[in-house]
C-alpha cells in the first residue's frame, strides 16, 4: 500500500468516525468465509456498517479527528473490525445473538454516546444502553401517565356524582 493510499484510507476513516457517534471494535479473525458472510448480512439487516481496518491507520485516523480516543488505543492489537451504527446498543445485541453459535466475534472496545467501553466484559452493559427512540418513548409514557390518571379520576367521579344525583332525585321527600 503506497503512502497516498494510506492517506486516503485515513481520510475515509476520519470521515466515518466523525459521521458515526457509535462504533464498536471487534475481532472476527477466526471466522470462515461463510461466517463472515453471515455476519455481514446480519449487520446489513440491522443497519450496521462493518469495516476491517489496519490498527495503525485506525489509530492515526482517531488522532486526526480531534476527539479523545486514547482509551481505545490499548485495544488496537491483532485483527480489528469496526462496526458503525446509529443506534448505540444494536451492535452489542448482534454480537450477543451471533455468539449463541460461536465464541466470536469478540468485543475489543466500543465508543457509544461519547463514552469508552474497554473489553469483552462490557457487552452486557452495552446491550442495556437505551437508544434515543427508547428514551423518548419512556419519557412520553411518563408524561402521559399523570394525565391518564386525572382523566380516569374525573370519569369515575362523574359516574359517581351522577349516581348520587339520581339517587337523591328519586328519594321521596
Amino acid at each position: 500500500m503506497t503512502r497516498q493510499e494510506k492517506d486516503q484510507q485515513i481520510d475515509i476513516l476520519v470521515g466515518e468516525l466523525n459521521a458515526n457517534p457509535n462504533f464498536y471494535l471487534t475481532d472476527i479473525a477466526d471466522f470462515t468465509v461463510e461466517k463472515v458472510s453471515q455476519f455481514r448480512r446480519e449487520c446489513f439487516k440491522r443497519n450496521i456498517r462493518l469495516v476491517v481496518v489496519k490498527n495503525t491507520l485506525l489509530r492515526k485516523a482517531m488522532e486526526k479527528t480531534g476527539r479523545d480516543y486514547s482509551e481505545l488505543f490499548v485495544s488496537l492489537k491483532g485483527s480489528t473490525s469496526i462496526m458503525f451504527s446509529e443506534v448505540g446498543n444494536e451492535p452489542a445485541k448482534l454480537i450477543k445473538s451471533f455468539r449463541k453459535k460461536d465464541a466470536k466475534p469478540a468485543l475489543k472496545a466500543a465508543y457509544v454516546q461519547e463514552c469508552s467501553y474497554i473489553g469483552d466484559n462490557q457487552l452486557e452493559a452495552l446491550i442495556n444502553i437505551k437508544s434515543k427512540n427508547e428514551l423518548i418513548g419512556d419519557i412520553i409514557g411518563m408524561l402521559q401517565s399523570p394525565a391518564k390518571n386525572v382523566i380516569s379520576a374525573l370519569q369515575s367521579s362523574g359516574a359517581q356524582l351522577s349516581g348520587i344525583v339520581k339517587t337523591l332525585s328519586e328519594r321521596p321527600e
